[in-house]
């Protein structure tokens, strides 16, 4: 399949005033989970020297987002989302690539993402985007809490 190019549209930084609307369409694309609050996740990216939000607008509508991240070792994507009615134009991979030269001004020598387990759909996504799967294991726990807490 020949990717197609999004040119109805622009994708740029969000700020402040668009977190209502980036938090409404990451709800509507799924990417919510009741243990992070995605309002947390927003003000921290924006607040960080080193991230990002980027917004893909179609006319005054935010059709699709990225938050991007430089650890100064790799760069990382979250929140890739489109708006569900808007998908399989070019715009996730529009926001990718926007993502990507973001992190490359910063001298990014590798960019990472996860994906849920059983998201066949995002892997798929991201495979055809020329991302491999990385032969790692994620281990994760939420500070503040001890061995046994049963949040994910």
């Amino acid at each position: 399949m020949t990717a197609k190019a999004w040119v109805e549209g622009s994708i740029r930084s969000l700020g402040a005033p668009d977190g209502a609307a980036a938090m409404a369409l990451w709800h509507a694309a799924g990417l919510t989970r009741p243990w992070n609050d995605p309002a947390t996740d927003f003000t921290a990216a924006l607040r960080a020297a080193d991230a990002a939000v980027l917004g893909a607008w179609q006319a005054d509508a935010l059709v699709g987002t990225v938050m991007v991240g430089w650890d100064g070792h790799r760069g990382w994507l979250y929140y890739l989302a489109v708006d569900p009615a808007c998908r399989r134009r070019g715009i996730g991979r529009a926001l990718v690539a926007a993502a990507e030269a973001w992190l490359g001004a910063r001298g990014a020598p590798k960019v990472q993402l996860m994906v849920r387990d059983g998201n066949g759909v995002a892997a798929g996504f991201w495979r055809a985007l020329g991302y491999d799967h990385q032969a790692v294991a994620v281990f994760g726990r939420r500070l503040g809490t001890g061995p046994g807490d049963e949040t994910p």
